[in-house]
């Protein structure tokens, strides 16, 4: 009779907790589904209408080893040299106006306000393009590039307020490549370029003000560290001698003219 009650138990338990499972399962709650960090559906089980969160954006382990080590930099506006440009606020200066310390480099042309409107922005360096898109409004469109220093250490370089985007999520630029042209930010401000350094892997976009500095370089200074320029000019990047298919990059990288290459160890 014992058995016959436990046995009795345990069907009612197990159906139960099977009813429950069935229950659970048609919740409606769709399956979310990420195809990385910028074509998720709804990372970080965030509403579909509301914008991922980027502070939870990390390279996966394939794009950190895609990243290339960045030996020169320039500057992104200008001439190789940086001349025809000027820096109208500097990192960390403090803007009342705006609540906080500039978090990168205002790099306009000399004729100043909109008279450097389209013109081209270059990659500072060798790089991966880790984001390409318009965060908000008032950031307008936003290139950032991933580098990696001789001893391994990662270095995002970000390129806002741009007009247009002309890198590719995913591909390998050269140091020197033109990734944009110069924007307003929809607008918001008088045309130049907000350029930023950060000691980063992840693709957090952040504010162009902030009372911390967090993980932000000053990008004039990691450029001098690197540029090494000669008076009669720069010697050619790396990557400008490589043709990379995104889709594949691990079958098919071909050097274009090995005299060139030799240039480079010279």
């Amino acid at each position: 009779m014992k058995s016959a009650r436990l046995l009795i138990t345990l069907t009612i338990a197990a159906g139960l907790i099977g009813y429950a499972i069935w229950r659970s399962s048609q919740t409606g709650v769709e399956e979310v589904v990420l195809v990385g960090f910028q074509g998720a559906d709804a990372p970080m089980e965030m509403p579909e209408d509301k914008k991922p969160d980027m502070r939870f954006h990390f390279l996966t382990a394939w794009q950190t080893n895609q990243i290339p080590i960045v030996t020169k930099m320039d500057t992104p506006m200008g001439s190789e040299n940086g001349a025809l440009v000027y820096n109208a606020q500097k990192f960390w200066e403090m803007n009342n106006k705006r609540g906080g310390h500039h978090t990168g480099d205002d790099l306009n042309g000399i004729g100043g306000m909109n008279t450097d409107l389209g013109d081209p922005v270059f990659a500072a360096g060798d790089g991966l393009v880790v984001f390409t898109g318009e965060p908000s409004s008032g950031w307008g469109n936003i290139v950032v590039l991933a580098h990696r220093d001789t001893e391994g250490k990662p270095i995002h370089t970000m390129y806002a307020h741009l007009l247009d985007i002309k890198a590719k999520l995913g591909e390998l630029v050269a140091r020197g490549t033109q990734i944009g042209t110069v924007g307003t930010a929809n607008g918001h401000y008088p045309a130049h370029l907000h350029f930023e350094a950060r000691s980063s892997d992840g693709i957090d976009i952040g504010s162009g003000y902030t009372s911390l500095p967090l993980n932000r370089l000053d990008p004039a200074e990691v450029v001098a560290a690197l540029h090494n320029a000669e008076p009669e000019g720069i010697s050619p990047a790396a990557l400008e001698f490589a043709d990379l298919a995104p889709e594949q990059p691990w079958t098919t990288l071909e050097i274009k003219g090995a005299e060139k290459m030799s240039e480079l160890e010279k």
